[in-house]
């Protein structure tokens, strides 16, 4: 039986629940949504609206701030929020859980800053470990999808235009460099596995209305390793929740991928 994956920054569960809720039942069916920035503290997530859905949910949320959550219509194990690293647990950025034999990651890594500044080191620091806590897993479960908002555009097909995005947050030099040292430790990028050379945007700028001239860049991806990459059927991303204007969008839009096994 396939299997579809969603990851999804949605900016606020709270201000999105009813646009997700929309996207579920009128567009599209996802078995496992990966969300991230849901920024509300686990008591605030609409549980609820989702059990109604047929899911389930794990969440490591914050106030105001950051937070992720898995919600899925299979079976959840082995669900995981703390990490006994202060550079994933002082923000929550990272939420680990089994389906079945796979161990899906879902984060969402930090934005960043200049390069020299405090945040930007959190952002080099946190691709490490990410990087060596990935390369474990691999090593102790074989099956792994690692999910979520990067805040990197790794390559020119990446961005619409390579000489705006230049020295810009996101596409420095540094950042795609760790994003690459990811990928070695033994992961595929999904949507580049079946669309080696198509220009696609998750995010796009509310403040240029990008969206209409898809001025965006590609921020959010899906990580397989290669037992997984090889089950792909399917990956794209969805721009109907963009694309709204009620109610409200996030800024970014959810990429869908089918597997025809986890």
């Amino acid at each position: 039986m396939g299997v579809t994956l969603c990851t999804f920054n949605v900016n606020s569960i709270r201000s999105r629940i009813d646009l997700v809720e929309r996207w579920l039942t009128e567009k599209r069916e996802v078995d496992i949504l990966c969300l991230q920035e849901i920024k509300c503290e686990n008591g605030q997530f609409p549980v609820d609206r989702f059990e109604k859905l047929g899911y389930r949910c794990a969440i490591n949320g914050q106030k105001r701030l950051n937070g992720v959550a898995i919600c899925s219509k299979l079976p959840l194990t082995s669900v995981e929020t703390e990490f006994g690293l202060d550079v994933f647990d002082r923000e929550r950025r990272l939420i680990e859980a089994k389906v079945g034999e796979t161990t899906i990651l879902n984060c969402y890594i930090p934005r960043g800053g200049p390069e020299g500044e405090e945040r930007h080191t959190y952002k080099m620091e946190f691709f490490d470990a990410l990087t060596h806590y990935t390369e474990a897993l691999l090593a102790r479960d074989g099956k792994v999808l690692l999910v979520g908002d990067f805040n990197v555009a790794l390559g020119d097909d990446d961005v619409y235009d390579r000489e705006v995005f230049e020295g810009a947050i996101g596409f420095l030099p540094s950042e795609k460099e760790k994003m690459r040292k990811l990928l070695a430790a033994g992961l595929n990028d999904c949507y580049r596995k079946l669309h080696p050379d198509e220009r696609a945007f998750t995010w796009w700028d509310y403040r240029s209305a990008g969206i209409w001239r898809d001025e965006g860049m590609r921020l959010d991806y899906i990580l397989a390793d290669d037992t997984l990459c090889a089950e792909l059927e399917t990956i794209e991303v969805d721009l109907w929740t963009r694309r709204r204007r009620s109610p409200t969008p996030s800024d970014h839009a959810p990429v869908v991928a089918a597997f025809r096994t986890l």
